[in-house]
Formats: C-alpha cells, sequence, structure tokens
C-alpha cells in the first residue's frame, strides 16, 4: 500500500469534492441553487476515506435565469421557504472558512477541485466566487480532479451511478441530484479510485519518485 502525507500525495493540493445544482448549464447566467464540499483524510491504516462535509441551499442570484427543465431534473423548488436559503456570499464564504483550516491542518497549499465532470462544478464555482467579489478562493482556479475520467479509464464507465455500483458503492437514484449526496457518493468513488491506485502504484520506484518530486 502506498502510505504518503496527504499533502505529498498530490503535490501540496487537498482534494474537496464539489457538486453543485444549478438553473441550467450556463455558469455566468444560470442559477446556483445548492452547493455541497466534501473532504477526504487518510485513515490509520492508509486508507483515503470521506472526512467532513459542507451544504447549503442557496438563492437565486438576482436577473439569474432557471430553466424549468433543470427543477424537473432535480426536483428543487427554489421559493420553497424551508430551504433556508442563503446567498451565494454567505454559502461560500462558510465554506471557504471551514476548507481554510481543514488545508492548513493538513499541511496542503491549497485545495483542489474533485468533481464528477469536474468542468461543470467548477465552472459555476468559479462563477458564484466572482459574483460574490470574493478575493482570496482556497481552490486552484482551473486544476481540477475529474472522477469522471477517471471512473472510466479505471473501471469502465463515466456515469456516477454506474461506476459506483462497479466500485461496490451504494447509490440511490432516489437521493441523487442532491448536491450533498452526489458530493457524497463522489468522495466515495474518489476514495475508492485512489486507494485502487495506492495498491497499484505501491513500488519502490513510484514512491521515491514522489517523494524527490514533493518540493517541486
Amino acid at each position: 500500500m502506498l502510505n504518503l502525507p496527504l499533502n505529498y500525495r498530490f503535490r501540496g493540493f487537498y482534494p474537496v469534492v464539489v457538486d453543485v445544482e444549478t438553473g441550467g448549464f450556463n455558469a455566468q447566467t444560470d442559477a446556483l441553487l445548492e452547493i455541497a464540499a466534501v473532504t477526504t483524510r487518510y485513515n490509520d491504516d492508509g486508507q483515503l476515506e470521506v472526512h467532513k462535509s459542507y451544504h447549503f441551499n442557496v438563492e437565486p442570484f438576482e436577473g439569474a435565469n432557471i430553466e424549468q427543465r433543470a427543477l424537473e431534473f432535480t426536483g428543487i423548488d427554489p421559493d420553497n421557504p424551508l430551504r433556508n436559503a442563503v446567498s451565494e456570499e454567505e454559502a461560500l464564504k462558510s465554506i471557504f472558512k471551514g476548507l481554510r483550516n481543514e488545508q492548513k491542518e493538513a499541511d496542503c497549499n491549497r485545495c483542489v477541485l474533485v468533481g464528477h465532470n469536474a468542468w461543470f462544478d467548477q465552472s459555476f464555482l468559479n462563477a458564484a466566487v466572482e459574483r460574490a467579489n470574493i478575493k482570496r478562493s482556497p481552490f486552484h482556479p482551473f486544476t481540477s480532479f475529474d472522477t469522471a475520467s477517471l471512473s472510466a479509464l479505471m473501471l469502465g464507465h463515466t456515469v456516477l451511478a454506474q461506476a459506483c455500483k462497479r466500485a461496490e458503492i451504494a447509490f440511490s437514484q432516489k437521493e441523487a441530484h442532491s448536491a450533498l449526496y452526489d458530493a457524497t457518493k463522489t468522495a466515495e468513488l474518489f476514495c475508492h479510485l485512489v486507494n485502487r491506485a495506492n495498491l497499484a502504484q505501491a513500488d519502490a520506484p513510484f514512491v521515491s519518485e514522489l517523494e524527490q518530486s514533493k518540493d517541486d
């Protein structure tokens, strides 16, 4: 088993799984309705596992477009007061505060977004950061780890539910399309993929190469 500290394993990056539910596909014009972030840590047995989670229902920004088809897909009612939705700024600042503390504890330089089709979540996160005028995001602005690509390589499938099935991770279609549920399942999948890779790569030359490059 390849067993390096988290900050060495990912070149100083702290992996954070992010999932968003939205009012459409355009990050510049369509509403961000939910956001969840899930972190991972190595346990005492050298296995990467789910650590902490953050979740907010989000108020659509002023003038945001919301497609009815998107609401039918996610089941979200943006006008439901029981959502207890907060502004993009409040959601992001709260999540970022927790992530910065975790990143510091892990001795990592920066968070890196992990997502299933990560470009989508990253585009909405970056757009919300810009609208909220947040000057310092803990996330790298363009680097990401994509579990869809990793699953295609290691499991032979790109769909989250099917990749989880092949990894023997329980997945409920009834609970899917909730940001927190999807982020948690993506985090479990990411842990499975990393742990599987660690077993395959735990040879002396690979470990030596990682240790030599950890300061690059």
